[in-house]
């Protein structure tokens, strides 16, 4: 006979549990978290450059118009970055992250219809608030909650987003395009809907206010994390042409099409989505100091290198360079903020670093549009953007021999 009890049930530890491994739920979490940055920046913010060259063919604007609506999506961003302190005093997590989906997942079926330039600016500019949002208050509410072993893991997960939503939109976006453009918005419309449904529950995680924000509203950066903020605004900059202009260089700029514009935008997603993993390793190792000099280094001569060498192999190099080390370089600021400002701090620090990002990549995207539609030269775009991760690797130089 066997004992009542003793009976053990088949395949046990085949399938996850809870009490096998009490991390799970954390994981459950970064999912969440992952398909908010998905939406509000993956797709949001950088769905769109694989359109401007389908925009243009299509004529529903010019290319000076085109370029600029990618520029308004980044000026988007600062609202929401700036905002977001506001909606974490007002609104829930789960209201403010709802909201922001919501409003990225209508603007792309608002976009189906060409209502004219301003129509189109205003959704567009919905589009980066709802990404500010969502990068400043959705992804810290998961990271919060997550304990500190796993803490790293669970960071990469969540940024991994922004590059899987690059990718997608190179991806999908041709063939919604051959059905017609305005069915290229519509179902962009369709796949941020069904992310945010998968996405809507469990946004419980509020994040702390410090002492100094509560009782005098905030107050400037320590000069201890000053040469950081230069560096990391250098990266935002050099950032801009690849993410703005890189599908219509390579569709028009160098006549390869619009098809091999995606291709090269697909693995520049890609790499984005490695990059914080990667990034990730290297700290844990050389620290978040030398890792984030190294990056910039090597992103210099990825964002410089169409202009010594647009053949293909410069132009899959340039595209794994960039989009591995910049979002690498967000992930590691994110870790040096850890080093360097107290735990009370970390928010308030961060808040300001998303902002000085977004202000550094919306004006560069502006100004990078207004030359480009005075000159009609991609290669002053690629230099201005070398150039200042040139300069940034200097100021990360500088950062690495301070201590907190």
């Amino acid at each position: 006979m066997v004992r009542q009890g003793s009976a053990k049930p088949l395949f046990v530890g085949s399938i996850p549990t809870r009490a096998s491994n009490p991390h799970l739920p954390h994981y459950f979490s970064a999912a969440r978290g992952f398909c908010a940055l998905l939406i509000g920046i993956g797709l949001g913010r950088f769905g769109y450059p694989p359109l401007i060259p389908i925009v243009i063919k299509s004529g529903w604007f010019s290319p000076a118009q085109a370029d600029f609506l990618g520029a308004f999506a980044l000026a988007g961003y600062i609202i929401g970055a700036t905002l977001s302190g506001l909606l974490s005093h007002r609104l829930k997590v789960a209201a403010s992250v709802r909201i922001s989906m919501l409003t990225v997942v209508g603007g792309f079926f608002a976009c189906a219809w060409p209502l004219g330039f301003p129509w189109f600016v205003f959704w567009r500019l919905a589009a980066g608030t709802a990404g500010g949002v969502l990068m400043v208050i959705g992804a810290p509410s998961v990271l919060v909650t997550i304990p500190a072993e796993i803490r790293g893991r669970v960071g990469g997960i969540l940024f991994t987003g922004v590059g899987a939503g690059m990718a997608l939109a190179g991806t999908v976006i041709p063939t919604f395009a051959g059905w017609g453009l305005r069915e290229a918005w519509l179902s962009l419309g369709g796949i941020t809907g069904i992310l945010t449904i998968l996405a809507w529950n469990g946004w419980g995680g509020e994040l702390p206010v410090s002492s100094s924000q509560k009782s005098e509203g905030g107050g400037g950066l320590s000069w201890v994390l000053f040469w950081l903020l230069l560096a990391y605004m250098a990266n935002a900059i050099g950032f801009v042409p690849h993410t703005v202009f890189w599908v219509d260089y390579i569709a028009r700029g160098l006549v390869q099409g619009i098809a091999a514009g995606n291709h090269y935008w697909i693995l520049l997603g890609l790499s984005a989505a490695g990059g914080p993993i990667l990034a990730g390793w290297l700290a844990d190792r050389i620290g978040f100091a030398k890792s984030i000099r190294g990056c910039l280094a090597v992103l210099a001569v990825a964002v410089g290198m169409p202009l010594v060498w647009n053949q293909p192999i410069g132009l899959v190099l340039s595209s794994i360079g960039v989009g591995s080390m910049s979002m690498g370089v967000t992930s590691l600021a994110a870790g040096r903020v850890g080093e360097l400002a107290p735990a009370t701090e970390q928010k308030r620090v961060w808040g300001w670093m998303t902002m000085a990002f977004a202000t550094a990549h919306a004006s560069t995207g502006f100004l990078l549009s207004a030359l480009f539609a005075k000159t009609g030269s991609y290669s002053s775009l690629f230099m201005v953007g070398a150039v200042a991760v040139a300069v940034g690797c200097g100021f990360s130089f500088i950062d690495s021999h301070r201590k907190a």
